[in-house]
């Protein structure tokens, strides 16, 4: 959709672009062509999209996915995209806010738990969507998302340039970052460039890298409440070394922490943005298993 017919749908229908809503309607068809490669639809696929805006992605989702359930906010652009796909037999409209709405009902709506996520992402709520998504089932299979440059760069962070952001995303899944998307590539123009970024969701009940070294009594007995409370430990002063951190949100001596650091592979003045998620499956079996 070109910036004249995006600008005359708003004319038409009222539509000034909300900032508060995050408003930035995709109108570049190679960036378009690239999420819908990377989703890799199917149809056999059901398909969950955020943020229809006028309906460019979701036009290019029904035409391969069994179903298309589609969620907006927005009551002026419910009423065009409602007349827009009028009778298309796999798209479903669900009024209402993503973030109220829960998994199950969002499942039950599709008619399966078995769901692609894929969605040009509003920046606001770019990280509650991740945790609604990542964290409480019925979770996707795969993720593709458009969202901030800096968001899928900090996501895809290797050692080095960890963050509890990273840790949240790569316990749970595969991401990737596909491809850069100029700012120009939307209307109106936001002020960062944005990128498609893949996450394929792992379907065990805890990361391979924690299988590889925990024993069987330990994968019985892991918690993941715990795993959490011990990340956000180490990451509370991100500019302390991880000893420091870990022996004041543990109430442990640093003598202790350094002595449990070593057996977990680690050097004693490490800090939380150098570790990888196996580094942290080693610390949990160190210090809580």
């Amino acid at each position: 959709m070109s910036i004249d017919e995006i600008k005359k749908l708003i004319n038409d229908y009222g539509l000034k672009p909300s900032k508060g809503k995050g408003q930035n309607f995709l109108i570049d068809d190679n960036v378009l062509a690239k999420i819908m490669a990377t989703a890799d639809l199917s149809p056999e696929d059901y398909v969950l999209e955020i943020g229809p805006g006028f309906g460019v992605l979701t036009q290019e989702l029904i035409k391969t996915g069994k179903k298309v359930l589609s969620v907006e906010l927005d009551t002026r652009l419910v009423f065009y995209i409602k007349r827009k796909f009028k009778g298309v037999s796999n798209w479903e409209l669900l009024e209402g806010d993503i973030l109220k709405i829960k998994n199950e009902q969002l499942a039950e709506k599709l008619g399966s738990k078995k769901y692609k996520l894929v969605a040009n992402l509003p920046y606001a709520i770019t990280k509650p969507i991740l945790q609604k998504f990542l964290s409480y089932d019925p979770k996707p299979r795969e993720m593709v998302i458009l969202v901030q440059k800096e968001v899928a760069e900090k996501i895809v962070a290797k050692p080095g340039e960890m963050s509890i952001l990273a840790i949240s995303v790569q316990y749970y899944g595969q991401p990737q970052l596909i491809n850069i998307v100029s700012k120009e590539s939307f209307f109106p123009v936001p002020k960062v460039d944005s990128a498609i970024l893949q996450i394929v969701l792992r379907q065990t009940d805890i990361p391979a890298e924690f299988s590889q070294i925990f024993t069987q009594i330990q994968i019985q007995n892991y918690q993941e409440k715990r795993f959490w409370q011990l990340v956000k430990i180490g990451f509370s002063s991100p500019r302390k070394q991880l000893q420091n951190n870990l022996a004041n949100g543990l109430k442990i001596t640093n003598a202790e922490v350094k002595n449990r650091l070593e057996k977990a592979g680690l050097q004693e003045l490490c800090r939380a943005q150098d570790l990888s998620l196996l580094d942290w499956g080693n610390i949990y079996q160190q210090f809580i298993a």
